[in-house]
């Protein structure tokens, strides 16, 4: 199964820019669930307003992250030990700027991400978060460090034929779909009924609810599926489609994940960007991120945008 490859010539065509972003998802505005945090008690966002952050994480050596525990983009690790694509890239940018230690803060959905970073129960989002312009309505994101295409998982043999979410929409196939993610409204705007989309509060949640039939099919990042299915449920009669860029109003939308900031933190994002486009120049970036299954592709095309681009599409 091969991915869908990305050309220059593709990029300005689909790009214009349309990214994945068109479609935040209701989700988003639900009141932040309990999360974890790392128990190192250190200084974070609490701080008084005013103070310069960067200054203060430097300091105090830690910054809380937001993640979702979703593979491979931001999870604890079988001995608990934070990693995943936005960790990775965040560990990094954060040692350049003086910065050695993360310090994570699960939530226990998707959707519960922007609001945790609002009410600052962490610093900063990690978790492969597509930028789109409803989101870059509540907060400030970094440039993007990746870009990925949208696959189903479906079951062996892909009995329904699904390839696209128009394909749904002409049938009675029930799709599941994350909640506070972008697929959702990717559904909804190709024509998806309301009554054939059910909304899963975790990766864990969506593929136990395939493969107990509650759905034909679950709608994510190819990224995100392929890597899933290899490493947690192997051998389990489940594939994933050949990748695809979904298209909302005859519009490609190009998918890109970055790092979700509060807006008042203006000069620690312009720091983060600042090293993030370092690394992308140094080409530092694949090395982090391709053990989870990305491919120079992903990485290149996200070097190409910038969060003002996905902002302000529409």
């Amino acid at each position: 199964m091969t991915a869908q490859r990305w050309t220059r010539r593709d990029f300005f065509r689909s790009s214009g820019l349309t990214a994945a972003a068109v479609i935040g998802g209701p989700a988003l505005f639900t009141a932040c669930s309990r999360v974890d945090d790392g128990g190192s008690g250190a200084t974070s966002a609490t701080a008084e307003t005013g103070a310069d952050p960067l200054a203060r994480f430097r300091e105090a050596g830690t910054i809380k992250v937001g993640v979702a525990n979703e593979q491979p983009y931001g999870y604890r690790d079988k001995s608990g030990t934070l990693t995943g694509e936005a960790p990775e890239v965040a560990r990094a940018i954060f040692k350049a700027l003086g910065i050695d230690n993360l310090e994570a803060q699960i939530v226990d959905s998707f959707g519960s991400l922007i609001p945790g970073l609002q009410s600052k129960q962490y610093d900063i989002i990690a978790a492969g978060m597509f930028i789109t312009p409803e989101r870059c309505r509540q907060i400030a994101f970094s440039n993007p460090d990746y870009a990925a295409a949208n696959a189903f998982l479906v079951a062996k043999g892909n009995p329904k034929s699904i390839t696209s979410f128009e394909d749904v929409a002409k049938s009675d196939v029930k799709i599941g779909v994350l909640e506070g993610a972008v697929e959702k409204g990717y559904a909804e705007s190709s024509g998806v009924a309301g009554d054939q989309i059910k909304v899963f509060p975790n990766q864990n949640a969506a593929f136990k609810g395939i493969l107990a039939g509650r759905v034909d099919a679950i709608a994510l990042t190819a990224v995100s599926l392929r890597w899933t299915l290899q490493q947690q449920y192997a051998g389990e009669p489940l594939e994933v489609t050949e990748s695809f860029v979904p298209v909302v109003d005859g519009k490609e939308q190009t998918g890109a994940g970055g790092f979700g900031f509060r807006n008042e933190d203006t000069a620690l994002r312009e720091a983060f960007n600042a090293e993030l486009k370092k690394l992308q120049e140094a080409g530092g970036v694949l090395p982090l991120i391709e053990k989870f299954g990305f491919s120079a592709t992903e990485v290149d095309k996200a070097a190409q945008l910038t969060a003002d681009q996905l902002c302000a599409v529409s």
